[in-house]
Order: structure tokens, then C-alpha cells, then sequence
């Protein structure tokens, strides 16, 4: 590891299947000093170094304020199923949340912001789901952080709760397949690992170039890779 002071790092969304690899990823790292805000406990990974603030979401802007990270990476997100199938509710935690939580770090001096949207995301798209991910991605942009990621990654893959979708558990099981008949501009919607998500946002959040970037499977795999090894810079 080099001399520097570890990166100052919140991550948002700790509960989820990308949060729950990006404390994963943390453990035995020295260039990061991760911190973590969630709304419920959640288990941390054995030997992992970090604090981990439960607060309901109102008071999450206090937290950031407190902290003052360098970077946040924010992995929230529902499910339609999750949210009841109700509009408002899915906006609730993927619109308001995730921009509240932006507009809280963009007060409080955070430099570097990776957000985890999706494949396809677009504002003007006729999918509900397709369309908040895309508005939220335009008003990310308009909040004017010195470096903004988006990363857009296809089915994620990994062990998540026992909620998930029977379609969704079946698409898991056929990507192996799926991948590889995805080709050319559809190669951004092959499945991906969570870990290989949670790895591209720790490596972006130690970029220090300015600018706004947006990342689909490819560019998070080459993210990814980028990501020093433990022990290795």
C-alpha cells in the first residue's frame, strides 16, 4: 500500500446485494477508510474495518455533514415488488432517496459521487422503471459534482434474499447461456456479477479526474480490473 491517507468513502445502500460486496471488497484495504449508512442493521463482513450508521433516512444528511466523505457511492434501490407495486413508493427510495442523498453530499463538499443505476435507463422510456432511473441520472447530472459516475449494469448476479422474483432467479440461472447471444450494442445487457459492480464503484470512487462518466458492462468490467489488489498498488 502507499503512504497516502486512506480515501474517505460512504457508501449508501449497505443492505443491498452491490452494498453488501462493496464492505466485502473493503476488507484488508488500506486506501480506503469505508463508513456506511443504512436504515436497518445489517451483517458486516468478518474482519472488516468500518463504521456502519443506522439512522431513518431524514437523518442521513446529518450523518454525511458528520462524516464528510471524499466520495459516496450510492448502491439504494427497490424492487416493483418491494415497493408494492406502487409508483410513488418505488420513487420514494430510487428518486427522492437517492437524490436527497446526493443533494446532502454535494452540501457537505463530497468531491466524487458513483451512482448504480441500470441498463437502459432513460427518461423518456415508456418502462416506469427504465424512466426514474434515467430522470434521477439527469437530475444527478444537474447537481454538478466534480466527478460523477453512473454505472449501468444489466441482471445483477449474486446471492440476494429470499424475496427475489421466480423470473428473476430463472434469468440468473439461464445468463451463462443468455451472455453469450448478446452481442454487439446488446452486450450491455448481459448479466453481471454484483462483486464486479462493487468493484468498479470502489475503483471509480479513487478516481480524481473531474468530469461526468457513464459506464455499461463493458466499461464496469474494465472499472473493475482497474481496482488495485490488496497489497498492490
Amino acid at each position: 500500500m502507499s503512504d497516502h491517507a486512506p480515501l474517505g468513502i460512504t457508501l449508501v445502500g449497505a443492505t443491498g446485494l452491490v452494498g453488501g460486496q462493496v464492505m466485502a471488497n473493503c476488507v484488508g484495504r488500506e486506501d480506503v477508510r469505508l463508513s456506511a449508512i443504512a436504515r436497518r442493521e445489517t451483517a458486516l463482513p468478518p474482519g472488516i474495518r468500518m463504521e456502519l450508521f443506522v439512522a431513518e433516512p431524514d437523518k442521513w444528511h446529518e450523518v454525511i455533514e458528520a462524516l464528510r466523505p471524499s466520495a459516496v457511492i450510492c448502491a439504494l434501490g427497490t424492487t416493483w415488488k418491494k415497493a408494492g407495486e406502487e409508483e410513488d413508493a418505488f420513487r420514494e427510495v430510487d428518486e427522492r432517496l437517492v437524490l436527497d442523498v446526493a443533494k446532502a453530499a454535494k452540501v457537505n463538499g463530497v468531491e466524487r459521487f458513483v451512482a448504480v443505476s441500470s441498463v437502459g435507463a432513460d427518461a423518456a422510456s415508456k418502462h416506469f422503471y427504465l424512466k426514474v432511473k434515467g430522470e434521477v441520472e439527469r437530475e444527478l447530472t444537474r447537481i454538478r459534482f466534480p466527478r460523477l459516475d453512473i454505472l449501468r449494469p444489466g441482471l445483477l448476479l449474486g446471492a440476494r434474499d429470499a424475496d427475489r422474483r421466480l423470473g428473476e432467479r430463472l434469468a440468473q440461472v439461464a445468463a451463462p447461456v443468455t451472455n453469450l447471444l448478446l452481442h454487439g450494442k446488446y452486450r450491455q445487457y448481459r448479466a453481471i456479477p454484483a462483486d464486479t459492480v462493487a468493484k468498479a464503484a470502489l475503483a471509480l470512487a479513487k478516481r480524481p479526474a473531474r468530469g461526468r462518466f457513464v459506464h455499461d458492462n463493458d466499461a464496469i468490467l474494465r472499472a473493475a480490473r482497474s481496482l488495485p489488489q490488496l497489497g498492490v498498488e
